[in-house]
């Protein structure tokens, strides 16, 4: 196992919290830096994993992430926040949507099927902090649902491969009661994957 400090980049897709990802990585002493979603592949440094922030209403909705859908293909443990969430499903064959029930500040989710990695070591029921207007409507094939709560049936996703994570909440916020054990989860997956390798 390398002491190597792991490297995860945070994808800019306009959200108004990807400096707070950012600086959550950081602070759990990840070499991390903020990358717009325009940088070509051929640019990425060599990558652990990365985080797709979110970004403004619809984006997710449009797939008019930049270079998302290029770093999708990449052999790389991937976490995606709220629009990049919602683009992660649209790219693996699921869909988003308007939200019949839009869900702006704390919301109850509940974790099912045991809530995957990204929930490891977290209760069954805790408070989040939401921010959208769109969610995923249509499960990819190959992904399991996480966490759920009463408006928003995918308010987490996972891929059955354990590399591809899904948000619709916004864990780098305070408010989001065990949003640093979910980052942190992150790590330790992109971790065991770079040690596999």
């Amino acid at each position: 196992m390398s002491d190597t400090p792991l490297v995860i980049d945070v994808v800019d897709n306009g959200g108004q919290w990807t400096h707070r990802e950012w600086r959550m990585l950081r602070y759990l002493g990840v070499d991390t830096q903020i990358i717009g979603n325009n940088t070509p592949v051929s640019d990425l440094r060599q990558l652990d994993g990365l985080i797709l922030s979110g970004g403004a209403a619809r984006v997710g909705l449009t797939g008019e992430l930049g270079n998302c859908a290029a770093y999708l293909e990449l052999n790389l443990p991937i976490l995606g926040i709220c629009a990049g969430h919602q683009f992660m499903a649209g790219f693996y064959g699921g869909g988003a949507s308007e939200a019949p029930a839009p869900e702006f500040g704390e919301a109850n989710i509940t974790l099912v099927n045991g809530g995957g990695k990204i929930f490891a070591g977290t209760p069954d029921a805790q408070v989040v902090w939401e921010s959208h207007n769109d969610e995923v409507s249509v499960l990819p094939e190959g992904f399991f649902i996480t966490a759920s709560s009463k408006s928003c049936e995918v308010q987490g996703m996972e891929n059955e491969s354990g590399d591809r994570f899904g948000l619709q909440f916004h864990p780098e916020v305070n408010d989001s009661e065990y949003g640093q054990n979910m980052f942190q989860n992150f790590i330790e997956i992109c971790r065991e994957s770079r040690d596999s390798q």
